[in-house]
């Protein structure tokens, strides 16, 4: 695996949101490099540069998490994120179908940057997540 920036890496189990994800950045122009892990614990190998992430040295721009995965749940890789000197700066945007405020409050106690309730309609969950790359692309001011 070649050594690139990586611009998001999408934490996302569902292969049909993780489409409509990728879809919506690049049909923008917003993203240029975005890896897409299926679980917490790829997700963790791929930030830690272990199994088969070993040869990635460069840390995402912007970490987009689904909440409800399998193997690591994304409160437990948030919580990891958030407590690594190494990690904690990287910007983490919780993209998930959970309404529960406990799981709200447990990401914003955890360090989370923004927690964003995926959209069921469509064109809002494509316009979410545009505007999603919009903001953190060209609006937010990253740490260097």
């Amino acid at each position: 695996m070649e050594n690139k920036i990586i611009d998001i890496l999408l934490v996302e189990d569902n292969p049909n949101d993780a489409e409509l994800v990728i879809r919506a950045l690049k049909r923008k122009n917003l993203v240029k490099n975005l890896s897409w892990v299926k679980d917490g614990e790829e997700a963790l190998d791929f930030l830690y540069s272990r199994n088969k992430y070993s040869q990635m040295k460069n840390s995402p721009k912007l970490i987009l998490l689904d909440l409800k995965l399998p193997k690591i749940s994304g409160i437990q890789v948030l919580e990891k994120i958030k407590k690594d000197k190494n990690l904690k700066t990287i910007p983490v945007v919780v993209l998930t179908s959970s309404k529960e405020d406990k799981d709200l409050t447990e990401c914003y106690q955890k360090g989370v940057n923004s927690y964003i309730v995926k959209p069921v309609d469509f064109s809002e969950f494509m316009s979410t997540v545009t505007d999603i790359g919009m903001y953190w692309h060209f609006l937010n001011q990253p740490l260097k």
